[in-house]
């Protein structure tokens, strides 16, 4: 089934370019910055990555200062961002950079480095290259989700934002979109009146949100408090001052010790905590 949606270029530029949102990312084109950001804002909101990319740049400003840094002071800095694998594929990506003699330039290329989904590989090559790469993060989706007035899979939804790519615009494009769908096009309350793609939606804020379900979209998260996410978030800040007894990770996860056990041992099997006989500690 094909997509029946219409979104107008000339539309979403002309709302979307005077007022585009101030993002320090958006100021350069550096791939290794962008990079940086992209891997950042996976499940992060824009508020808490915005200091933390600064800190980050300022540490890790080339790809090679990453690479040469030890994996646990990446992971140190890291913290307060969640998802620590997050920032092992980075410093990974880095090393593979590094290795290769700096950044691929095609989806496929990109899509070889650790951790580097199809979203993020259009991402670099969108915003740092301005090269014709169409992006689809949770806002664009629900934008293409609504326009088109029913749930995508995530062939159709890619499709329809190749379809609609002005070529040439790629940058600009794809930022005015995300920012559609943050400040217009929102998960609720959305602003229907305001948007310029009123008169093309098929749902315009009428009826079930065919969004929901819609492939790219994201779907709500199951409570932090009391999570493993945060068990294991608790450890690993821990970590980051030093070393601790083994026997203690229980205690500082809230956990009781068999539980704790199985936690340690999927951080240490994904290589963000290293065990030193009863110690434990940052690669």
């Amino acid at each position: 089934m094909g997509v029946v949606a219409t979104v107008d270029p000339a539309a979403v530029l002309s709302w979307g370019l005077p007022g585009l949102r101030d993002l320090p990312w958006r100021h350069t084109r550096d791939p290794w910055a962008v990079l940086v950001s992209e891997v950042m804002l996976q499940q992060t909101q824009v508020p808490r990555v915005v200091p933390k990319w600064q800190a980050f740049m300022q540490a890790y400003p080339t790809t090679a200062a990453c690479a040469a840094a030890p994996l646990g002071d990446v992971l140190r800095l890291w913290q307060g961002l969640g998802y620590p694998r997050r920032a092992r594929n980075l410093h990974a990506a880095a090393m593979a950079i590094e290795t290769r003699g700096g950044f691929p330039r095609t989806v496929d290329e990109l899509r070889q480095l650790p951790g580097i989904g199809a979203y993020t590989a259009r991402a670099v090559l969108a915003f740092a290259f301005e090269l014709d790469a169409a992006v689809v993060d949770t806002n664009i989706a629900r934008v293409y989700a609504r326009v088109a007035g029913r749930r995508l899979t995530p062939s159709e939804v890619q499709r329809a934002a190749d379809a609609a790519l002005p070529t040439g615009d790629a940058w600009a494009w794809n930022q005015c979109l995300m920012d559609l769908g943050a400040r217009l096009c929102r998960p609720v309350t959305p602003s229907c009146d305001e948007c310029p793609l009123t008169g093309s939606c098929a749902w315009r804020g009428r009826g079930d949100d065919p969004a929901r379900g819609s492939a790219g979209v994201s779907r709500t998260q199951a409570p932090f408090d009391g999570s493993d996410r945060q068990a294991r978030g608790r450890l690993m800040k821990a970590l980051g001052t030093g070393a601790i007894a083994g026997a203690d990770a229980a205690a500082i996860m809230h956990r009781s010790a068999d539980a704790a056990d199985v936690l340690v041992d999927s951080l240490v099997a994904d290589g963000l905590v290293v065990r030193d006989g009863t110690t434990l500690r940052l690669p």
